[in-house]
């Protein structure tokens, strides 16, 4: 968890800043009002009552010359601690801020949103930092050296289906988007279509980085590190997407995606995976890693019965999760099937029907998932109950297939 402290002597700013992190960061904000500053980093941390702060801020009202001096020698003395400094937008005087030390610059101006995105990538280089010191260089006085322990409530969730069109982006974005809600900052969607992945898209993302950085950098060696190449998406949730060229696809391995959802696995409690149509290499590897499946079906002959042979050859191969969703995407009582048709068909009954809407693709081509863009929607009230089963207090309620799906 990242303890912030923010030097300010601006109350309304402090109220802002609040307003903007807690809740949506792990972790907890210490303020100090005061436009002084002390002459050495040591002094300025001996303000923070406890651990030692991941990020200290230097806000509104501080003296700006003696910020930029006391920027100089911070990340010499205390290279583990990240200063960031919040100031009028300006090009300048950010750059001179960088060159004294800063590890970033926040607009004074910025939005909540803005504000959560910068001290998430700030928070996660400083965690980094301090896993690469060597044992003992953290200074003691509260202060302690930061350890990554592997997560054990941690949920894989690939979603998937053998054909294309039927609305796994959809259902994807969407579940993760919701899964933001129950666990902000710990949850990440990761775009597996490697070629013609649409998730960016879906959620209104431009990233800076893609999958082919984060499984061929130096992520591959730290999770940490492997954090600052996600993009925030305002829901409160990490997304890795696919790269803008299809061609790099071809410089994502099997093995490299089991590894990348290793690492991820034990930094994110909801890990969501959205795969390309079929069964590629890597859906098998997404699948051999997942504790979750949702599989989708449209209401349509061959969508269907892809499905069912999805499922048997999935079981021939052992690479069925243990625990299992199917959902019958885009329903409508006017294709000439009943849910009932496709039980038969699949041999395992279907969990959730979610009805057709035109609002939904609406949301989509705005990109805006339906659970923010129209949250009453009836398409998007059986996204919730999808998303409920995926809480911390829900009980599992289907390992594996039911009975007759072995018959």
């Amino acid at each position: 968890m990242s303890r912030l402290l923010l030097i300010t002597a601006d109350r309304e700013y402090d109220s802002h800043f609040r307003h903007a992190v807690q809740g949506r960061l792990p972790g907890d904000v210490q303020t100090v009002l005061t436009s002084d500053l002390p002459g050495t980093p040591d002094e300025l941390l001996g303000w923070s009552v406890g651990e030692l702060p991941t990020v200290v801020l230097l806000g509104p009202g501080v003296d700006l010359y003696e910020a930029l001096r006391l920027g100089g020698v911070f990340d010499i003395q205390r290279p583990e601690v990240a200063l960031v400094l919040v100031v009028p937008s300006d090009m300048s005087l950010a750059i001179a801020a960088l060159r004294a030390g800063f590890r970033d610059v926040l607009d004074q101006d910025a939005d909540p949103d803005a504000i959560l995105g910068v001290l998430s990538r700030v928070c996660d280089a400083a965690e980094s930092r301090r896993r690469a010191m060597p044992q003992g260089a953290l200074l003691s006085g509260g202060n302690h050296a930061v350890t990554s322990q592997p997560r054990d409530d941690s949920r894989v969730i690939v979603v998937t289906s053998p054909k294309g069109g039927v609305g796994k982006t959809t259902i994807a974005t969407n579940l993760a988007v919701g899964l933001g809600a129950i666990a902000p900052m710990n949850t990440v969607i990761v775009d597996l279509d490697v070629q013609f992945g649409d998730v960016a898209a879906a959620l209104r993302l431009a990233p800076d980085h893609s999958l082919t950085d984060a499984v061929t950098g130096p992520s591959v060696d730290d999770a940490l590190v492997l954090k600052t190449f996600l993009t925030v998406h305002p829901a409160s949730i990490y997304a890795l997407c696919t790269p803008a060229n299809p061609a790099e696809g071809d410089l994502v391995g099997a093995g490299q995606i089991v590894h990348l959802i290793d690492q991820l696995s034990g930094q994110f409690q909801y890990v969501v995976i959205d795969t390309a149509p079929g069964m590629g290499e890597h859906v098998l590897a997404a699948l051999e890693a997942a504790t979750d499946a949702i599989f989708v079906t449209g209401m349509d002959v061959p969508g269907v019965r892809g499905l069912r042979k999805e499922l048997d050859l999935l079981g021939e191969l052992s690479l069925i999760p243990e625990n299992v969703t199917v959902v019958v995407n885009a329903a409508d009582r006017n294709t000439g099937l009943s849910v009932q048709d496709i039980e038969a068909t699949i041999r395992t009954p279907v969990d959730f029907v979610i009805p057709r809407s035109r609002i939904a693709a609406y949301a989509t081509n705005r990109g805006e998932p339906l659970l923010q863009h129209a949250p009453k929607d009836k398409a998007a009230r059986q996204l919730y109950q999808l998303v409920g089963t995926f809480a911390p207090d829900r009980p599992i309620a289907r390992k594996g297939f039911h009975r007759k799906a072995m018959v």
